[in-house]
Order: C-alpha cells, then sequence, then structure tokens
C-alpha cells in the first residue's frame, strides 16, 4: 500500500492519521464539543460521503428492522438488472404469512396467505409498514427461499464494501448473529439514495393501505418539517431504538444513522438534533476542482513511470463553520500499479482527514492511458522493485 502526503491546495501533511473512521465527536460552529445520547451514531454528506460525526460507528450492533435497507437494496438491484419489474408477482407462502403477517404479531402489511402480490406492492409494505411478510415473501420470490436470499444479501454487502455487516433473514428479526455497523449502515443508505432514484421516493411515503388496512410510515422524521424523506426505523430489544434518516435542506442532503437509543420518542429527536447539528453547522470546503490533477501514482512496467490522477467531478469536504481544524490528504492505493493503465480507471483514493480522523475517501482516476513499456523498461521497473522489497524485508527484521 503506498500513501502519499499531499501538501497544498489548503491541505496540511499528518504525521500518522488513522486508517478508519474515528471520529467520535464533532467541533460547532461555537467551537463546543457536540454531544449525543445515542451511543452509536454517524452523520453523512451524501453528496461527498464526508463524516460530519461519529461515535463507535464501527461497532457491529443488531441493525433490527434497518437490515430491511439490504433486502431493499437487493430488489431495487434486480429491478435496475431487469430480471423482475414492478408488475412480478410472488406468492405469500405459509411461512411466509406466519412468521411475518398477521399470526406473528410483529411489523406486518397483513399479506392474505398464498395470495400473489405485485412487487411494487411488496417494496411499498416492506419499506413504509415495515412489514415482514413482505421481506420474506420477497425474498422467496427473488431467491426461492430465505436462506439462499440472506446468501444474495452478504454476497451484495461485501461487493458495496460493507466488511463486518452479516446478516441472517430478510426482516431484521431478532438474531444474536445479526450485526451491522451504523457506518455500514450510512454508507448502504448513501448508495441507495444515489444509486435508485426512481425507487428511494417509496421510503417517503407517509402512509400506504393494504388488505383495507392504512398504516402510517414509522419515521418519525417525516412530519417533523425538516425536509426528511427516509429511510428507515428499528427496534429490537437487543439492540434498542435505531433509525436510519435522510433529508435535504437548502440542496444539501445529509444521512444520519442512530441506533441503542431507549426510546421511540428519544431515537426521533436525537435523529433530528443531530441532523440540525449537521446542516447548520458546517458549510463545503472545496479541495479540488473538476478535471484538477490531484497527483500521481507510481507505475510498474509502462511506458511511464507514473500516471497523474483525478477525481470523478469536483472534490470537496464538509467542514465545521468558524472551525480551525487542520485539513490533510493522503492518496492511497496498492502499487506499484501495473501497465497498461487506461484513462478513466480508479487507481486510488484520496483520504481527506480533519485533524486526525477520516472524513472522506474519494476514488482518484487516470487521467490518461500508460501503455505497456518495452522490455527494457519493465526489466528496470522489476529490478528497482527488488531492490524495494530486499530492503523493505530488511528494514522489518531489523534489531534495535
Amino acid at each position: 500500500m503506498v500513501a502519499l502526503t499531499l501538501v497544498g491546495f489548503a491541505l496540511a501533511a499528518i504525521a500518522a492519521p488513522t486508517n478508519n473512521m474515528g471520529f467520535v465527536g464533532g467541533k460547532s460552529g461555537s467551537g463546543t464539543e457536540f454531544q449525543t445520547t445515542a451511543p452509536y451514531v454517524i452523520l453523512l454528506d451524501a453528496e461527498s460521503g464526508s463524516v460530519l460525526f461519529e461515535k463507535s460507528g464501527d461497532t457491529p450492533t443488531p441493525p433490527s428492522s434497518m437490515a430491511k435497507l439490504m433486502t431493499s437494496e437487493i430488489v431495487f438491484n434486480e429491478l435496475k438488472k431487469g430480471t423482475i419489474t414492478l408488475d412480478t408477482e410472488y406468492l405469500v407462502s405459509e411461512d411466509a404469512w406466519r412468521r411475518g403477517g398477521a399470526p406473528s404479531h410483529t411489523s406486518s402489511m397483513f399479506a392474505a396467505i398464498h395470495s400473489r402480490v405485485r412487487v411494487e406492492d411488496l417494496i411499498q409494505g416492506a419499506v413504509v409498514q415495515s412489514g415482514n411478510d413482505a421481506c420474506i415473501t420477497l425474498a422467496e420470490g427473488i431467491a426461492g427461499n430465505e436462506p439462499a436470499f440472506v446468501k444474495m444479501m452478504n454476497k451484495r454487502a461485501r461487493e458495496l464494501g460493507l466488511q463486518k455487516a452479516y446478516f441472517t433473514n430478510s426482516t431484521g428479526l431478532p438474531d444474536p448473529a445479526q450485526k451491522v455497523t451504523v457506518q455500514e449502515l450510512g454508507k448502504l443508505a448513501r448508495h441507495i439514495i444515489r444509486t435508485y432514484p426512481d425507487y428511494y421516493r417509496y421510503y417517503g411515503e407517509h402512509d400506504f393501505m393494504w388488505n383495507r388496512i392504512r398504516q402510517p410510515n414509522r419515521n418519525p422524521l417525516l412530519a417533523m418539517n425538516i425536509g426528511a424523506d427516509g429511510l428507515k426505523t428499528g427496534f429490537t430489544n437487543d439492540g434498542g431504538y435505531g433509525m436510519v434518516g435522510s433529508a435535504v435542506q437548502d440542496g444539501k442532503r445529509l444521512i444520519v444513522v442512530v441506533n441503542g437509543l431507549k426510546s421511540a420518542k428519544e431515537r426521533g429527536d436525537e435523529a433530528k438534533r443531530i441532523l440540525d447539528y449537521g446542516f447548520k453547522g458546517f458549510e463545503a470546503r472545496p479541495l479540488f476542482n473538476e478535471g484538477q490533477i490531484v497527483g500521481v501514482a507510481k507505475t510498474f512496467g509502462g511506458a511511464s513511470g507514473r500516471v497523474q490522477l483525478i477525481g470523478k467531478g469536483p472534490i470537496s469536504v464538509l467542514v465545521p463553520k468558524n472551525s480551525s481544524e487542520r485539513i490533510s490528504a493522503k492518496i492511497v492505493y496498492a502499487g506499484p500499479i501495473p501497465a497498461p493503465v487506461a484513462i478513466g480507471q480508479q487507481v486510488a483514493n484520496l483520504n481527506v482527514y480533519r485533524s486526525d480522523s477520516l472524513v472522506l475517501e474519494a476514488p482518484l482516476y487516470a487521467s490518461e492511458s500508460v501503455e505497456r513499456g518495452n522490455l527494457r523498461q519493465r526489466a528496470f521497473d522489476a529490478a528497482a522493485e527488488l531492490v524495494i522489497g530486499l530492503f523493505r524485508m530488511g528494514m522489518g527484521t531489523k534489531k534495535i
């Protein structure tokens, strides 16, 4: 892994940044430490992915019904691929009805046993009403059975970069093995918002009627007049009260995730307070313009020994207003990068820090192509890497 520290562009070098999102507190505009009763929190800028506030964000916790976000992502992805449509119908099995429907006494859309329900209605049942019967029916319809669907969930989670998440069912019903971090839930929410705008709208519906029963959306933020339009609440005895919320104000969208709270009221109040803190206390700081060269990465076996890097569009980070926190960045990549390198190929990340806390990971792409070098160039690079490798081995075994 190669890390190049950037200086300039209002970025200051830092000595030893952490490699995870360890930010546990935020500075408000007045310089005071922001506090919350929520034991697990993350607050994100949806556009850049900047972390505005984090508290125990990488600790796995029971996701409760927030696990339904992963179920929804699978469904939305199948719709996007065209393998199913909103008009596809799935059978409500006896198992779905007993474990997730009226007999279960859990959150349900009250789908009738052995009835056939359209995918769009099942999505609304799962998203608006948090219906466990809707989730199980979708899982069985897409994968044949729920265990097979759970394998899809965990595979898809890894594809999306959710490395700690582990799902055991499609509903979020209690299971001690089922764990997700709030950091991962925030990342998943951002992915859903940005990837599936046509389907994200379901999260903002205030109610949904099925089987002559009208049920309100369980998201308290929707009624608070703060620009909220999603996403999902959850509760289990082990995990407490949690939610993933998102709101837009003045064109800026933030995502908040809280978990482990003691009551539904506290959950809603804290989520709103954290969003208010983000909207009022932060401002955008541009780092690089669209098309601006961010830095270079070393190549191996190429006609050129390096490749210039750019972001996809402008790169900016939200910072506390009137803050004196240092902003620094490092280009990180596994390298040197073997040639050939195609223009537009993602080859690195720009890790941006506020003080010593990682708050943004922006992908970087090759701004030019690098062709494979001739035999002499490849031999020279191979010899250089051999010497460097031996040097590193020597350093690693040196006794002090």
